[in-house]
């Protein structure tokens, strides 16, 4: 990143928030002398940056002070409609209208030599989602009751029957073409993952007071359980077919390396907790993956194939 760019992405930086020079470091992936150098430079073209000491502390911008409106440069302008162009494959969102038309007044303030620069690319680079059809009408409220904090009863719909829920949602995310919410289960006790298309109902409601506090120690207590949880080491190699199927996983996608020109491996600890996901995985990747550890996943892998040999075994 030049120097004016680097600059001009501090200074928009706190516009939104008081930054430390590390921080602003880290984001920009500079030195923090080199921030050090930066920020000085701004003070000395005029720039009103000032720093607050102490807890919480660190560079603040005058109050009022905003830069005019910025033209996006080549590379910027990609990023965003490669970005749109992935939430519009959604089938469903709460941004059902937003989404395109944002698109369309991006394109239109765009000077027609950065348009002709990104149209190509476009026509070559894409973010890939699954077409899902299913409908999410709660998805808006999930996403402004995550951020108040607010406590739901639900009917929750699994693949096998429905049940009610409360539930405290956490985050709302998007991934493999649907709409997650992480929430806190009271009856489960723990925080769980749900697919936000298969909620049915919904409302908010109010617990008491001793209750909420009960809860989110059961909340806190879920979370140093999980931190403190047993692992099991999982080592396999993988055929070129075996690592995309693995690179797919958000958990241990990134894990995944070569070794060989059509050699590829991965290694990562598994929770206990989902030792039956291990088992199903490998299992179902089949000759893609020859497991080296531990034992117990090869014979665990070994007598799910047993078990399928045996049901389509002819009786004799």
């Amino acid at each position: 990143m030049k120097r004016m760019d680097r600059m001009m992405a501090i200074v928009l930086a706190l516009q939104h928030q008081t930054e430390t020079a590390q921080s602003l470091a880290d984001r920009l992936e500079v030195s923090k002398r080199t921030i050090l150098r930066d920020v000085q430079a701004l003070s000395e073209i005029g720039v009103p940056i000032y720093a607050v000491s102490g807890p919480g502390g660190g560079y603040r911008l005058m109050e009022g002070y905003r830069l005019p409106p910025l033209q996006l440069d080549t590379e910027e302008a990609l990023v965003l409609l490669l970005a749109l162009d992935g939430m519009t494959k959604y089938s469903d969102s709460p941004f059902q209208q937003a989404r395109w038309t944002v698109r369309d007044k991006i394109r239109s303030v765009l000077p027609e030599h950065t348009l002709g620069q990104i149209t190509p690319l476009l026509g070559h680079v894409e973010m890939e989602v699954p077409d899902r059809r299913y409908k999410t009408p709660y998805l808006g409220d999930l996403m402004k009751y995550a951020a108040n904090g607010q406590w739901l009863l639900t009917l929750y719909r699994s693949q096998n029957h429905s049940r009610q829920l409360n539930i405290r949602p956490l985050r709302v995310y998007a991934a493999h073409g649907f709409w997650y919410c992480e929430a806190y289960s009271s009856q489960h006790g723990e925080v769980r993952t749900f697919r936000v298309d298969r909620f049915v109902e919904m409302e908010a409601f109010s617990m008491p007071e001793s209750e909420v506090e009960q809860e989110l120690n059961s909340l806190s207590s879920s979370k140093e359980a999980t931190a403190l949880e047993q692992s099991v080491h999982i080592c396999a190699k993988l055929t070129y077919r075996g690592a995309l199927l693995a690179e797919q996983d958000p958990h241990m996608g990134h894990l995944v390396k070569q070794t060989g020109d059509e050699e590829w491996e991965v290694a990562f600890d598994c929770p206990r907790s989902e030792w039956n996901w291990a088992v199903d995985f490998f299992y179902y990747i089949g000759l893609d993956a020859e497991v080296l550890e531990p034992v117990r996943l090869q014979e665990e892998i070994r007598a799910k194939a047993e078990q399928l040999v045996q049901k389509y075994s002819r009786n004799e």
